[in-house]
């Protein structure tokens, strides 16, 4: 299968290597994947067959694979939204849970104008919001420079802005009562859960990326008490939250005065808080 996320998980094996006598063969390759508890071998065998040069960058690609590196980080691109979306080492890998949060601000606001990727990571959401509306002004904002970088090429083609700061504090002042679709995937795990995530993010995403604070909706707190000064007349945020989070996150946005409800969707096993800024009057 594309890349996604989370990836196929290499299991308690531990890292395995291409066996010599064997070469650079899909059997081979598929081999050591499964032999390291990676559930698709096969197709990430493919994968990693397409994006090796030589039989030596194909060895070291199956060996970082197999040592437990998040399969996209591993190719350099993950799927997403109908896009191959550019990931980097360190760069958060974007989920296809998240697709549903645009698709959500898609059916809200089919007709934006102004678009805004908060905590933007690599910036899959707002590429995948230009792709789907057409000709916007997209902005993109992270805390993190190696996330702003990769975001750089991943919304270059949409004539995307990317901007480094914490939240609200990196976009233009002018930018204030435009935004129709602010779509923010903030860190959500509580502090103490993230030791308690799988390796492939606990180990090669950065905590800024994961780390939610005590309960897991501090960040969440900050962009909904922010929204209202920066959306349109009946612009929409959107946060991607998870369903025990749900009716404290609610409650944010409906004390920052924005119409909230709850959208859920079983089969991604996603939940994403929308709130619409009040009308003109």
């Amino acid at each position: 299968m594309p890349p996604s996320s989370p990836p196929p998980s290499a299991g308690p094996s531990g890292p395995s290597s291409l066996p010599p006598s064997h070469g650079p063969t899909r059997a081979a390759v598929s081999a050591a994947l499964r032999a390291a508890g990676c559930v698709f071998a096969e197709e990430e065998a493919d994968l990693l067959l397409a994006a090796a040069r030589t039989p030596g960058e194909l060895a070291a690609l199956v060996a970082r694979r197999t040592a437990g590196e998040p399969l996209e980080l591993v190719v350099g691109w993950a799927g997403f939204h109908g896009l191959r979306i550019a990931v980097e080492p360190g760069v958060f890998v974007p989920r296809r849970r998240t697709e549903f949060l645009v698709d959500q601000a898609l059916a809200q606001a089919p007709d934006a104008s102004v678009v805004v990727d908060l905590c933007c990571g690599s910036g899959a959401v707002g590429a995948a919001l230009a792709a789907a509306l057409g000709p916007v002004e997209l902005h993109a904002a992270d805390i993190d420079p190696a996330a702003v970088r990769c975001a750089r090429r991943n919304v270059a083609g949409a004539g995307g802005r990317v901007h480094l700061g914490d939240l609200f504090d990196a976009l233009p002042g002018r930018l204030r009562g435009r935004v129709g679709i602010l779509a923010a995937n903030v860190p959500y795990v509580p502090s103490g859960e993230i030791g308690l995530l799988p390796a492939e993010a606990r180990d090669h995403e950065p905590q800024t990326a994961l780390d939610g604070g005590g309960d897991g909706l501090d960040i969440l707190r900050r962009v909904a008490a922010g929204a209202p000064g920066w959306l349109a007349p009946g612009g929409c945020l959107l946060v991607e939250t998870s369903g025990r989070q749900s009716a404290a996150a609610l409650a944010a946005f409906g004390g920052a005065g924005l119409d909230a409800r709850l959208a859920e969707c079983d089969d991604l096993g996603a939940t994403v808080v929308i709130g619409v800024a009040p009308p003109h009057p």
